[in-house]
């Protein structure tokens, strides 16, 4: 089964920018569609990004405009770029398979982003 780790996140100032990654391992997600996930305290999972195999990117209104979700297939690696972080983005960032919880591995420990001045 994948298995996928995060990593990237930190505590950044309102305005402020990060690069989340997300490496594959024991198997190749080059023809999957992948999505970066985020659980804020208190409230459910939710989706922030999500790219197809082929690459086309897909987002929620909440962070359009201010996230880029990417990916390295030669490198089993997914990425997501935040810019003009909010306090709103606060949350466990996680990296899955787009099609969770149908087709879903182990959920990760996340990498947890705080944005606070």
């Amino acid at each position: 089964q994948v298995q996928l780790v995060e990593s990237g996140g930190g505590l950044v100032q309102p305005g402020g920018s990060l690069r989340l990654s997300c490496a594959a391992s024991r198997g190749s997600i080059r023809l999957n569609a992948m999505a970066w996930y985020r659980r804020a305290p208190g409230k459910q999972r939710e989706v922030v990004a999500a790219i197809t195999s082929g690459g086309t990117t897909d987002y929620p209104y909440s962070v359009k405009g201010r996230f880029t979700i990417s990916r390295d297939n030669a490198k089993n690696m997914v990425y997501l770029k935040m810019n003009s972080l909010k306090p709103d983005d606060t949350a466990v960032y996680y990296c899955n398979f787009r099609l969770c919880p149908f087709q879903c591995s182990p959920w990760g420990q996340g990498t947890q982003v705080t944005v606070s001045s």
